[in-house]
């Protein structure tokens, strides 16, 4: 077994590369190539949560499973509110040929799932975006907008003044030829904004559909579970929505999940699978005014692909640790 850390993670996934890797398995999603049973929480004290995602996929052939904490708390001690490791099996014999960082390639793989989302269904003069959240999800989410968008300027929203800014200070110094912003307010926030992504930790909304204007492209992010939901009923009557992969997000989405509880909306209300888009098997934006929404939840298709992507370059430049067991 090869193992691999957050370090070898880093330098062999960058975002270009995953958001590549990412597309071509949201594509095999859509076709019917993966097996993924739903994702199942474990309640480990307080808010804190553990995640078990385990699946197969065809191409690349190879399946595994993903133990990861979910700790809110984290990131106020300097750590990744997302800790764990992916462990990828070879399909000839079922050996178990690498474990590597969870928290890291979940934090990349879920941004670039943004990225291909965004590519597809965000305008192609789209130059502004609106971060909610400034956590880690921020930081890769705006990588992941510059790698699909020429991004002109970006602005962070925060519960906390001190947490905007620090973020603005940060993004700013690693993109020198952006214009960054921030500030506390969403509905002001997100006025004149191209792109919008949601990714917070909030169990209630922190968008509503009010503040939204023709033509914007949203990435929904932050909520995992059925019991948070970071955008009101507004936003998805509004928006034209696409999941990354249906099943779950009828089952998690709390957003969706409620409406369609409710008889607001119909579980067809749900247009397509991304990866359907990409293959061309279903339709994108129609229109320029058109309100895009991407939901996403994260499936383990992309850890898997993403996965086997870094073990594939590991064993090529002879990274991460080999053990026997």
């Amino acid at each position: 077994m090869r193992v691999l850390s957050n370090a070898d993670v880093a330098a062999l996934l960058p975002m270009p590369q995953a958001i590549a890797v990412t597309d071509t398995v949201m594509r095999h999603v859509a076709s019917g190539g993966a097996q993924m049973p739903l994702r199942h929480v474990v309640p480990v004290g307080g808010p804190n949560m553990m995640g078990v995602m385990s699946g197969a996929i065809g191409a690349p052939q190879c399946y595994g499973v993903k133990l990861v904490s979910l700790f809110p708390g984290n990131p106020a001690k300097g750590l990744s509110g997302h800790r764990g490791a992916v462990v990828l099996f070879e399909p000839e014999t079922g050996a178990a040929v690498a474990m590597m960082d969870g928290g890291l390639l979940t934090a990349i793989r879920t941004a670039a799932a943004s990225g291909v989302a965004t590519q597809i269904l965000a305008r192609p003069d789209a130059r502004r975006l609106t971060l909610i959240g400034t956590g880690e999800q921020a930081h890769h989410h705006l990588e992941a907008m510059r790698a699909v968008r020429p991004l002109e300027a970006v602005h962070v929203v925060g519960r906390r003044a001190e947490r905007a800014a620090t973020f603005a200070q940060e993004a700013a110094a690693a993109h020198p030829d952006l214009v960054v912003t921030h500030g506390t307010d969403a509905q002001d926030g997100v006025k004149g904004a191209d792109i919008i992504c949601t990714v917070t930790t909030s169990k209630t909304p922190v968008l509503e559909g009010a503040w939204l204007e023709p033509g914007q492209h949203l990435n929904i992010v932050g909520a995992s579970v059925a019991s948070k939901r970071e955008v009101d009923d507004a936003v998805v009557q509004r928006a034209s929505v696409w999941v990354d992969y249906r099943a779950s997000a009828l089952a998690q989405a709390g957003e969706l999940v409620e409406m369609i509880a409710s008889g607001a909306i119909a579980p067809d209300y749900i247009r397509a699978e991304i990866g359907a888009v990409s293959a061309g098997d279903a339709p994108g934006r129609q229109a320029v005014d058109e309100i895009t929404l991407y939901r996403s939840l994260g499936v383990i298709a992309q850890d898997l692909a993403c996965a086997h992507h870094v073990l594939s370059r590991a064993e090529a430049e002879g990274r991460g640790q080999v053990v026997a067991f």
